[in-house]
C-alpha cells in the first residue's frame, strides 16, 4: 500500500489522458509515463498484481511524490512523454540507444545551392534529407544527381555583385561539362533553381513525377525538331528508370508508406523503420531501446515510432505495423497486412530488426566476451533459481545400442563455453544389459568420487540428459558421496524440453528463445555427441577386431598390427603362411593361418 500522502495524490488523479511523473525523496524525476486514464494507470503501480515485477517494486518503493500533466489526446501524451524522457532521462525509463552519426544530403541555403553529403546539421536555413543509415545508398543518389544535373561544387559567394563585377572565372568543372558556369553569369538563377527543384524530388523519392515531367519536355524538344536536346533528356529518363528499377522492392503502387516492426529480448527492443515511396525504400533505420521496467513490445514500438517519425519528419498517412496499437495519430491510419506486397514489406522490416539485434549481440560479445558470458550465467541463475553463479557446469549422457558397449559421457562448460580438455568418457563396468538408470548412477558416482579424491573443484550445476528416472539415479550417487543438496542438479527430458528439479514432480518450461534453454540444450547435445562418438569407436573397434581376437593365442596388439598393415580381416585370410610369418613370427602366423584354413 502507498503512504498516506501518496494515497491522496492517487485518489485525486484525473481520469483523463496525460503524463504522470514520479519523484524520489530528493525531488528528482525517476520515471515518466503516459496513460489514457491517469487514475487507473497510476493506481495499478500500487496493487499487488502489478508488483509481481521486481524492478517495479524497487521503483514504487522510491516514489515520494507524483505529478500529473493533462493533455487532450493519447498522441499528445505520447509526444509529451517522449520530450520529458529526453529532457530529464529518468533512471527507470526506456533508454534510447542510437549514438551513430549518420550522413545527410544537404541542399545549401545560398544562391545557386550546392548539393552535398554531411554529418553535421547547421541551422542556417539549409534543407537536410536523411539520415542515411546506408552510406552507399546516399552516394548512389548523389551520383545520380551529378549524372543528371550540372550543379556547381565550388564554395564561391555567387552574389549578383560578385558576378556582375566578373570577380570569378570558370574552372575545369565547366570545361568538362559538370557545371554551366553561373560564376560568370553563364547560367540564369531561374534555370538553376528548376534543376534544384527536380533534385529535391529525386531525394524525396518522387521519381515517377519527375520522369513524367521530363517526358513532356522531351516531346516538346522533339516537336520543335531540337533532337540534340531531346536526346539529352531521353538519357536522363533512362538513368532515372534504371535507378528506380534498382530501388523498387515491391509494387510501385505502394506510395508514401511508413513501415514499423520490432524484435525484442529480455532487456532490449529493436524498432525498425522503413519509408516507402513508389515501391522503393528511400529511408531505413533501426533504434535500440533499453528496457527498464519489463516494457511490452507495444510500448516499445510506440516510443520508437514516435522518435523515428519525428526524426525523419514523416507525414505518411498509412503506417504498416505488426499488431494493434492503443493510440492513434491524426491524419494517419494503421494497417496490419495479412498478405501481399505490404506483408512482404513488414517481413522485410522484421528481418532488418532481427539482423540488427543479432549484430548488436555479436558486437557486444566481441567487445566484452566476459560480460556476455556473465550475462548468460546470471540469466541461468535466475531461471533455474540457483544460489550461486553456475560458472562450472557438467552434463551427463549414456549411450548403448541393445545393451552393447554401454558408455557414459561427461562434458564440462566453464563460463558458458565448452572446456573440451575436461571432457571425460566412461566404459560402463558394473551394469549388465541396457539399464540407463543404473548406468547413470555408476557414471555420476565414479566422476565425483574421483574429483573428491583428487581434491578438484566441483561444479555449481549438474545437468542430466533425461527425465525424472535418470535424475533420480544421479541423485542416489550424490547421496552416497554426501553431495546431495551441495550441488544444484537438473534433468532435461528431450521430447518437450522439460526441466526437472529434485523432489518436484512438475517440470519447468523455459521459452524456446531463452538463452538459458539454449545453453542447456548445447550442453545436452554436446554430451550426446561426445558419448555417441566414443560408443561408435568402441563398436567399430570390436567389430573389426572380433574375429582376429577370437583366435586363441592372438592378443589385441597382434590383431591391431595385422589390421594396420592389411586394412581388413578379409585380406588377412588371403595371406600365405610365409607372408604372415614375416610380420608376426612363425608361431603366431601358424595360429592365424590354421584358424582361417581349418578345412584345408
Amino acid at each position: 500500500m502507498p503512504k498516506a500522502d501518496l494515497k491522496s495524490i492517487i485518489q485525486s488523479a484525473p481520469k483523463k489522458p496525460g503524463v504522470y511523473q514520479y519523484f524520489d525523496k530528493e525531488g528528482t524525476i525517476i520515471y515518466v509515463g503516459k496513460a489514457k486514464n491517469l487514475k487507473n494507470r497510476v493506481s495499478s503501480y500500487f496493487n499487488n498484481k502489478h508488483l509481481d515485477s521486481g524492478k517495479t517494486r524497487v521503483l514504487v518503493k522510491k516514489i515520494a511524490d507524483i505529478k500529473y500533466i493533462i493533455v487532450d489526446t493519447e498522441l499528445d501524451a505520447l509526444l509529451l512523454e517522449n520530450n520529458l524522457i529526453k529532457k530529464y532521462q529518468p533512471r527507470y525509463n526506456v533508454l534510447l540507444k542510437d549514438d551513430k552519426t549518420f550522413p545527410w544530403i544537404c541542399i545549401k541555403n545560398e544562391r545557386f545551392p550546392r548539393v552535398f553529403a554531411t554529418r553535421n546539421k547547421i541551422k542556417d536555413g539549409s534543407e537536410y534529407f536523411g539520415p542515411y543509415p546506408s552510406v552507399r545508398m546516399m552516394y548512389t543518389v548523389l551520383e545520380l544527381i551529378k549524372q543528371l544535373y550540372p550543379l556547381r561544387s565550388c564554395t564561391l559567394n555567387l552574389s549578383p555583385l560578385n558576378i556582375n563585377n566578373h570577380k570569378f572565372k570558370v574552372c575545369l568543372e565547366y570545361h568538362i561539362g559538370n557545371c554551366k558556369g553561373p560564376c560568370e553569369g553563364l547560367q540564369e538563377e531561374v534555370d538553376y533553381n528548376e534543376m534544384i527543384k527536380e533534385v529535391r524530388g529525386i531525394i524525396k523519392g518522387n521519381i515517377s513525377e519527375i520522369n513524367k515531367q521530363l517526358k513532356e519536355i522531351m516531346h516538346k524538344y522533339a516537336d520543335a525538331l531540337d533532337f540534340e536536346n531531346a536526346h539529352k533528356v531521353k538519357e536522363k529518363i533512362a538513368a532515372l528508370e534504371t535507378f528506380q528499377n534498382k530501388s523498387t522492392v515491391v509494387s510501385p503502387t505502394i506510395n508514401n508508406v511508413d513501415v514499423f516492426s520490432i524484435q525484442s529480448d529480455e532487456k532490449t527492443g529493436f524498432v525498425n523503420y522503413m519509408r516507402v515511396v513508389n515501391g522503393a525504400i528511400i529511408q531505413a533505420h533501426t533504434v535500440e531501446l533499453k528496457k527498464k521496467l519489463d516494457e511490452t513490445d507495444e510500448e516499445l514500438l510506440a516510443i520508437g515510432m514516435l522518435e523515428l517519425r519525428t526524426r525523419y519528419e514523416s507525414e505518411s498517412k498509412e503506417i504498416i505495423v505488426p499488431f494493434e496499437l492503443d493510440f492513434s495519430i491524426p491524419n494517419s491510419f494503421f494497417t496490419i497486412p495479412q498478405r501481399g506486397d505490404k506483408k512482404k514489406l513488414l517481413e522485410l522490416s522484421e528481418r532488418n530488426a532481427k539482423f540488427y539485434r543479432l549484430e548488436s549481440k555479436k558486437q557486444a560479445e566481441r567487445v566484452d566476451p566476459e560480460r556476455h558470458s556473465k550475462r548468460i550465467l546470471e540469466q541461468l541463475k535466475a531461471d533455474l533459481r540457483l544460489s550461486e553463479l553456475p560458472q562450472h557446469i557438467e552434463c551427463f549422457d549414456n549411450s548403448n545400442i541393445q545393451g552393447s558397449n554401454p558408455v557414459g559421457a561427461c562434458v564440462v562448460f566453464r563460463n558458458a563455453k565448452p572446456a573440451k580438455r575436461d571432457y571425460r568418457h566412461f566404459n560402463i563396468k558394473t551394469v549388465e544389459g541396457p539399464d540407463d538408470f543404473a548406468s547413470m548412477e555408476e557414471v555420476v558416482y565414479r566422476r565425483y568420487k574421483r574429483l573428491i579424491e583428487e581434491g578438484e573443484s566441483l561444479p555449481q550445476l549438474i545437468v542430466i540428459d533425461g527425465g525424472k528416472g535418470q535424475l533420480g539415479a544421479a541423485l542416489k550417487s550424490l547421496e552416497k558421496l554426501g553431495l546431495r543438496g551441495k550441488i544444484a542438479i537438473i534433468g532435461i527430458a528431450k521430447r518437450l524440453e522439460e526441466i526437472y528439479f529434485p523432489g518436484d514432480s512438475l517440470p519447468l518450461y523455459l521459452k524456446k528463445s531463452s538463452e538459458s534453454l539454449k545453453v542447456i540444450q548445447q550442453l545436452r547435445n554436446e554430451a550426446h555427441r561426445f558419448g555417441i562418438t566414443h560408443h561408435r569407436n568402441r563398436r567399430s573397434k570390436g567389430a573389426i577386431q572380433s574375429e582376429l581376437s577370437e583366435i586363441k593365442g592372438i592378443g589385441e596388439k597382434t590383431a591391431k598390427e595385422l589390421l594396420l598393415r592389411f586394412k581388413s580381416v578379409k585380406r588377412v585370410k588371403e595371406l600365405q603362411l610365409k607372408d604372415l610369418e614375416e610380420i608376426i613370427g612363425f608361431s603366431k602366423a601358424k595360429l592365424v593361418y590354421e584358424h582361417f584354413h581349418k578345412e584345408g
